[in-house]
C-alpha cells in the first residue's frame, strides 16, 4: 500500500441493499430518493494519515469531512448530522463508527469500496424485584 493509495476522484457505480440501509440509519425519505443510483462523486486526499473526504451530490450539495488517522475529529453525516469519531485505519481500510452504523472503504482494485453496517443496539429494561 503506499503512501496516497485513497487519493482520486471516484463516481458512484452501484449499491447494495440501500433502502434497508438508509431506513435502519433513519434517513428521511425525500434524502432517500435523492439518494438512490445518484451519481455521487467522492473525491479523496490522502496525504499519510491526513485525509479530506468529499462528497459531491447532484445539484451542487457537498459534504466533506476532514480527518486525521487515530484522531478525534468534527465529522457530518450525509444527512447533515454532525457528531465526532476517530477514524482508525485497519488491514488497509479506513474504518470509521458514524451514530447509527459502522463505515468501512478501501481501494480495491481500483475502485474505491465503501461498506457500512448497522451497529446493533441492545435495549434492556431494569428487572423489578420483589419486596418480601
Amino acid at each position: 500500500q503506499g503512501n496516497m493509495a485513497f487519493t482520486g476522484k471516484y463516481e458512484f457505480e452501484g449499491d447494495e441493499n440501500y433502502d434497508e440501509f438508509v431506513k435502519k440509519i433513519g434517513l428521511p425519505s425525500d434524502k432517500v430518493e435523492k439518494g438512490r443510483n445518484c451519481k455521487i462523486i467522492t473525491e479523496v486526499v490522502q496525504n499519510g494519515n491526513d485525509f479530506t473526504w468529499t462528497q459531491h451530490f447532484p445539484g451542487g450539495h457537498t459534504t466533506t469531512n476532514t480527518f486525521t488517522i487515530g484522531k478525534e475529529a468534527d465529522m457530518e453525516t450525509m444527512g447533515g448530522k454532525k457528531f465526532k469519531a476517530t477514524v482508525k485505519m485497519e488491514d488497509g481500510k479506513v474504518v470509521a463508527d458514524f451514530p447509527n452504523y459502522h463505515h468501512t472503504a478501501e481501494i480495491s482494485g481500483g475502485k474505491l469500496v465503501e461498506v457500512s453496517s448497522q451497529i446493533s443496539k441492545l435495549v434492556y429494561k431494569k428487572k423489578k424485584t420483589k419486596h418480601k
